[in-house]
């Protein structure tokens, strides 16, 4: 293990004991963004808490987070941040939320860690080191067949927005199983080998950098929905790479 990805895993434990005790607590504050989505008290608080540990430890790393924005990038280095993906399921009680972490250097991702302590459950990778999840090696399924495949997805409305409403009820009626589980959880899924494919067509990169390199270090394809190997591309698909030409061919991929 990298001294970065220990330091990961450090900001992991620091976000989860900030975020957890506040879960289902009765007198969370909760706003709106001006796009409408939820913020809440421990969005904030998670974030500036992993910002003032990089100040302290990574001084001249850059900093890039949901919450707060970007810092200049003068080392080549820069951290990640989505302190709390799935928000909406955290100011509800539902436990499907996680403290979401990447790094960069040069502009390549290199190492991710994806923390959901009310799960019980944490993933991480390093590039050439491999996939886990607590403590344990994960690996994407073998499943080569549509019809064999177990699919999830995330945002039904968005694919109508877009225009692809029809295209996703096809093929989730294509495969063996299809279901909607949406945000970090479904990808990590993917890398695990529970779910053959998922996909999203609107999405934040702050949302998929840990993702894309767990995924991928667990033998798995990452790409946006025109087939490009990027977390910023504003859309999402994790397979086991098997199954990721049909998946593109079936939501349109120009």
């Amino acid at each position: 293990m990298s001294p970065e990805l220990a330091l990961a895993l450090e900001l992991a434990d620091l976000a989860d004991g900030l975020a957890l005790p506040r879960f289902r607590a009765l007198d969370l504050v909760v706003e709106s963004k001006p796009d409408l989505t939820p913020v809440s008290e421990a969005d904030r608080a998670v974030e500036q808490a992993i910002r003032a540990r990089l100040a302290e430890v990574r001084p001249d790393h850059a900093v890039l987070g949901e919450e707060f924005g970007a810092t200049e990038d003068r080392s080549g280095w820069r951290w990640v941040i989505d302190p709390i993906d799935g928000t909406a399921n955290y100011v509800r009680g539902v436990p499907v939320w996680a403290t979401l972490l990447a790094l960069e250097h040069d502009g390549e991702l290199v190492l991710g860690v994806v923390s959901a302590p009310a799960l019980g459950r944490r993933w991480w990778a390093e590039r050439g080191g491999g996939a886990f999840a607590d403590g344990q090696p994960i690996r994407v399924s073998g499943v080569t067949d549509l019809a064999d495949a177990s699919l999830a997805w995330a945002g039904t409305a968005t694919f109508a927005r877009q225009g692809k409403g029809e295209a996703l009820l096809d093929l989730v009626q294509r495969a063996w199983r299809a279901r909607g589980y949406g945000d970090f959880w479904m990808h990590l899924l993917v890398a695990e080998g529970a779910v053959d494919a998922a996909f999203e067509p609107e999405v934040a990169y702050y949302d998929v950098a840990a993702v894309q390199v767990i995924v991928e270090e667990a033998g798995g394809r990452f790409t946006d929905l025109s087939g490009r190997a990027r977390a910023d591309g504003g859309s999402a698909l994790s397979s086991n790479g098997h199954l990721h030409g049909a998946v593109l061919e079936a939501l349109g991929r120009p």
